[in-house]
This record gives C-alpha cells, structure tokens and sequence, in this order.
C-alpha cells in the first residue's frame, strides 16, 4: 500500500510540473511575447481554459501529502514557512490578476493586472525550485543556498520555455511559431524532469515516513474512485479546447 500511495504522489507531483508548468509559463512570458494589450489577452486566453483544472493537480498533490506522510507536514510547513507562505501569495496574485484583468476597462488597469500575473507566475516557478531543492536536501538552509536559488532559476526557465511551447501549440499566431503536440509533450517532460528526479531520490525516506496501512487503506476507498474523474476532466478539457476547434477567444472569467 505504500508503495501504492507513493507512486500517486508521484504520478500527481509530476502531473501538476508538467501540466501548471506552461500556465506559469505563460505568465511569466506575458511582457515579453504580449507586445501590446490585445497580444496579451490572446495569451491569457490560449491557457485560460485549462488553468482551473490544472490547479486541481496541486490541491491533489497537498491532500495527498498531508494525508499520506503527516509527518512531513512540520518539516513542511515550518521548516519552509517563508516560502509557502511567498507561494501560497503569488498564487492568490496570480490568480487575482487573471480575474480581475478584464473587469474593467482602461489600458492602466490591464497593465497592472498583467504584472500581477507575471508577478505571481515567477514567485510559484522560482518558489517550487527552491521548495524541491528544500526536498531533497531534508529542509535544511534552502532559502539561502546558491544550488537551491540556481534550481528556483532553472525551473523557471522551464516552465517559461514549456510556456512558449504551448503558445506554440494553442495560439502560434500570438508567439510567432508553431509547435507540434510532440513537441509540447517534450517541453512538458523537460519541465517536470525536477520533480521527478527529488520525488525518485526520496522514495525510501517517504516509505519511511508514510501514515500506518490501516490509514492508507481508508484513504484509498476514500479518494482512489475519485482518480477516474479527474483524469476524464483533464481529457475532455484538452480534447475540447486543442487547436482546430476554433479560434482562441477570451473567456468570460478571464
């Protein structure tokens, strides 16, 4: 059973790496490839479709840690304590900025809602690098340490790159490129390679850790039958909103 629940906080971490990894991507591209307000709204709508079920990947991804190996938790928590709390506000200014971006008119308004974006975008990407430099290292001085700040840097050149892919991919008329589903895949592969390598290291300190196998037991009859819903949510949203079925408008919440 251990092995079981590890494999899904793998599979999960993985996931959310490789599938949030071109939304941030995105984000953090915004001033860079939206050369003007209506380039940025076509940015903003190529991956608003899939930000809310993208997001699904880390509620899942928190739930499980918690639930599985508790006590991580403190190291969790209190050991990186600045930075979850830097992450947990820039994904509030993330997706405030998404929300209210198109709530009002004025170019000043778009502007300032566009860097929260961005903003927030960089603060989740450099954050998660640091976080799995945290990881594997035991939560010891990560905030600090040049090789975890280089890894905060290297995830986010990923992720901005896995952005410019999937721009490539949805709205190639926005990044002035195309890019092939393969191609996308292989960008996504490129940015969850972090994860996966500290997730992999981590195996027998996370059986070690994990919650006794009555809890586990009750976890899987708990969550595991809700597994299928969200696969089928995340092929019915990619296969509705890929390239070819129309042109890439703003969404009315975005």
């Amino acid at each position: 059973m251990e092995l079981i629940w590890y494999a899904v906080f793998a599979l999960l971490l993985v996931g959310y790496f490789a599938l949030e990894g071109f939304d941030l991507g995105v984000g953090l591209l915004l001033p860079l490839v939206g050369r003007d307000g209506p380039a940025r709204d076509r940015m903003v709508a190529a991956m608003a479709p899939f930000v809310l079920a993208n997001e699904v990947w880390l509620v899942a991804v928190a739930g499980t840690l918690f639930g599985v190996y508790p006590t991580l938790e403190g190291e969790v928590l209190f050991g990186l304590y600045p930075l979850v709390v830097a992450m947990l506000l820039a994904w509030v200014v993330r997706d405030a900025g998404l929300w209210f971006r198109r709530r009002a008119d004025g170019a000043r308004w778009r502007s300032f809602w566009d860097a929260m974006i961005t903003l927030g975008s960089l603060g989740l990407a450099f954050g998660w690098g640091v976080a799995l430099y945290a990881a594997a290292t035991g939560f010891g001085s990560a905030l600090s340490h040049p090789v975890g700040l280089l890894l905060g840097v290297v995830v986010t050149l990923l992720f901005a790159w896995h952005g410019w892919t999937f721009l490539g991919w949805r709205a190639p008329e926005t990044a002035g490129i195309t890019r092939s589903g393969r191609a996308l895949a292989l960008s996504g592969t490129a940015a969850a390679l972090p994860a996966a390598a500290v997730v992999g290291g981590a195996l027998p300190y996370l059986l070690e850790h994990s919650a006794p196998s009555p809890t586990l037991s009750v976890l899987s009859v708990m969550v595991l039958p809700f597994a299928p819903v969200m696969v089928i949510a995340q092929v019915w949203v990619w296969r509705t909103f890929r390239p070819g079925k129309g042109p890439v408008r703003t969404l009315s919440f975005f």
